[in-house]
């Protein structure tokens, strides 16, 4: 029996170095029966030596379309968007499952090519917790993103913060932002909402490494906010950083409007923010003051408030653990790799069984909301 093949395809998203699998997980994956195909990739933070070397076939890069049906395709961020259909099995983010924009449009790839989406933000234990997630990693990068704009408003006040490129590792980062807040009069009051989640570990762990004080961060989680219709100490905050996972469902009212940003004027101090959770088109995000992703090129939205109110900028990278993407790639590929292990056995098992479930539920959705706006 031929073994299965997973299929590493290279990543198209602009300034994407992560990897779903790492040269490690690759050679565990293969010391366990499963043949690993990858996609020679330029921007990919390992080298495609580096698989090569651990029994990896190299293969064209964007060559998953064209190979055997049954082999599986392991990525990470989105696929390039167009409407031919999908006929491959797929593990990624997919991003579709909580009516984000154009859902229904991409969903509708792999019904129509009768293929099968796990999607890994919903690959979860039998107690429903995911098995692997870039949480820490994104909080942690998150909030050095924070830093870097909070010290960018004092040595230039009238520019946002430029384009960032990635890291190498952890430390050279830490070594910017202390030089970046190095000469500032004060470190900022920071506010860490979701402080209990890896998420919110990850950014308070950032700030405590860059020097800021423990007293100064603010951590709120579930029993800070639940039962609460406003949120007026974020404004005594300079930064906000929110990490709480936002449920399909959620009817929590939001932690800021632009109405109660104008309502402050003056006397606000909060002036950057950084979404993590980065749903701006979400219809339940609760940060419903500005409507677009921002890039690791042009990190920074300013929220447009009208004149004389203080100026605020907004972080929402949907990929911003690659600030970090060698360190980020291994910490989540190796919690991954129970779970691929066992994909030969997909049909039977957890965390395979409940996320096929999952897609078939969403696909029926979709089915019916494509019903409906016929009969309309």
């Amino acid at each position: 029996m031929a073994p299965t093949t997973i299929h590493l395809r290279s990543e198209t998203k602009a300034l994407e170095y992560r990897s779903a699998l790492t040269p490690s997980t690759a050679r565990t994956l293969i010391e366990h029966g499963y043949a690993v195909n990858v996609e020679r990739s330029p921007g990919r933070i390992f080298k495609d030596t580096e698989f090569e070397a651990v029994g990896c076939t190299l293969v064209p890069e964007g060559s998953w379309p064209d190979v055997p049906r049954d082999h599986i395709i392991l990525g990470l961020k989105e696929l390039p968007e167009n409407d031919t259909p999908i006929h491959h099995t797929h593990v990624q983010f997919a991003h579709v499952y909580k009516h984000q924009a154009g859902w229904q449009r991409i969903l509708s790839r792999y019904a129509k090519g009768g293929s099968t989406l796990y999607d890994l933000e919903f690959l979860q234990d039998k107690n429903g917790r995911r098995v692997a997630a870039f949480g820490h990693s994104a909080g942690f990068c998150g909030a050095a993103l924070s830093l870097l704009c909070y010290a960018r408003r004092f040595s230039n006040p009238d520019s946002p913060l430029p384009s960032v490129s990635a890291y190498p590792t952890t430390a050279s980062l830490n070594s910017d932002l202390k030089a970046a807040l190095g000469p500032l009069p004060s470190h900022p009051r920071i506010i860490v909402v979701g402080a209990l989640g890896r998420c919110g570990r990850g950014a308070i762990e950032c700030c405590l490494q860059a020097g800021i004080t423990d007293s100064s961060i603010t951590k709120w989680d579930l029993e800070e906010t639940t039962g609460k219709s406003s949120f007026p100490e974020i404004l005594d905050c300079d930064i906000l950083i929110n990490t709480i996972y936002l449920q399909p469902n959620s009817t929590s009212p939001p932690f800021l409007t632009k109405h109660s940003l104008r309502e402050a004027g003056k006397e606000r101090k909060l002036g950057v923010i950084c979404d993590v959770s980065c749903d701006p088109n979400s219809s339940n995000s609760p940060l419903p003051i500005y409507d677009t992703c921002t890039s690791f090129t042009e990190p920074t939205v300013r929220v447009d408030l009208g004149e004389g109110v203080p100026r605020l900028d907004v972080i929402a990278i949907d990929h911003l653990p690659t600030l970090t993407p060698r360190e980020s790639s291994d910490e989540y590929s190796n919690q991954l790799l129970p779970s691929l292990l066992l994909l030969d056995e997909r049909n039977r098992s957890e965390p395979w069984l409940g996320a096929e479930r999952l897609y078939r539920e969403k696909v029926a959705e979709l089915e019916q909301a494509e019903d409906g706006g016929q009969k309309k």
